[in-house]
C-alpha cells in the first residue's frame, strides 16, 4: 500500500469514527482556492458537535515493529500555522465569524498488520 493510499484510508476511518461519535462532517479535503504553491493548506475533514466546528488534521503511520514516532509529532510548528490559515479561509468563504466556537483536533492513527490504534487530540492546536 502506498503513502497516499495508506493517508486515504486513514481519513475514512477516521471520518467514520467522528460520525459514530456524534459529529456532522461537513467537508472533506477542503483547500483554499486562491492560495497557490506549497503554501496551500488542506483540511482532511471538516465537522460539526454541539455546535462547535472541529477543523481535523489526521495523521496515519504504518507502524513496523520497534517505530518509535507517534502520528501525531508530524503536525509540527508550520503545519499548525498552515492548518489554521486553511480554517479561517473555510469560515471566511461559508461567512462564519471567526469568533464563533471552533477548534482544531489532531487523529492520530498507528496501523500496523494486527492493530489499528486511533487516538483523537481534541482542540490539539491553539489559534
Amino acid at each position: 500500500m502506498s503513502t497516499k493510499q495508506l493517508g486515504i484510508q486513514g481519513e475514512k476511518i477516521a471520518a467514520d469514527y467522528l460520525a459514530r461519535k456524534g459529529y456532522q462532517i461537513l467537508g472533506k479535503n477542503y483547500s483554499p482556492r486562491f492560495i497557490p504553491g506549497p503554501k496551500r493548506g488542506e483540511i482532511d475533514i471538516i465537522a460539526r458537535k454541539d455546535n462547535a466546528i472541529s477543523f481535523v488534521e489526521v495523521k496515519t503511520l504504518r507502524q513496523a515493529q520497534g517505530g518509535h514516532f507517534s502520528p501525531e509529532e508530524k503536525v509540527d510548528y508550520l503545519k499548525q500555522r498552515k492548518i489554521i490559515k486553511t480554517a479561517t479561509s473555510w469560515l471566511m468563504e461559508k461567512k462564519i465569524p471567526l469568533d464563533s466556537k471552533w477548534q482544531i483536533d489532531v487523529i492520530a492513527l498507528s496501523i500496523s498488520p494486527d492493530i489499528i490504534k486511533l487516538r483523537h487530540l481534541k482542540n490539539a492546536v491553539f489559534q
